[in-house]
């Protein structure tokens, strides 16, 4: 069962990656846009209320998937942004510097701006219309 390619289950797989991936960095948005769940409330307009703008509404946009390859494209960046001015000039390695989470955020996002949104999105949907016109 499980050597077999499973074209439904990769979809599906996809597709909940995005969800999950978006709405757990919604969560770091609305940690530095409200101070919820633990969080320091950041001034709007601030490096860190422009860090909570992209995490919370990208990260529902992701969610959605709306908009999904420039919402990953500025989400990526800002991860990459983070990275180098917070956790590089701590030491090399991710792990020691508290980086791993910037860098794989970074990636997660790479990936969905190269791949799209996936079937079960609002864009999948929105393109699926075109389609049929």
């Amino acid at each position: 069962m499980f050597n077999k390619e499973h074209p439904g289950l990769k979809v599906l797989a996809y597709n909940a990656l995005r969800v999950v991936a978006g709405l757990l960095y919604a969560q770091h948005g609305a940690q530095k846009l409200f101070g919820v769940l633990e969080g320091n409330q950041a001034e709007l307009m601030s490096l860190m209320g422009l860090a909570g703008v992209i995490e919370f509404f990208g990260g529902l946009l992701i969610a959605a998937g709306l908009f999904t390859r420039p919402v990953a494209f500025v989400a990526c960046g800002q991860m990459a942004v983070a990275y180098f001015m917070a956790h590089a000039p701590q030491g090399f390695w991710p792990i020691l510097n508290r980086g791993e989470l910037a860098a794989f955020y970074c990636f997660t996002w790479l990936f969905f701006f190269t791949h799209g949104p996936g079937k079960y999105s609002i864009d999948g949907r929105l393109a699926s219309r075109k389609a049929e016109e």
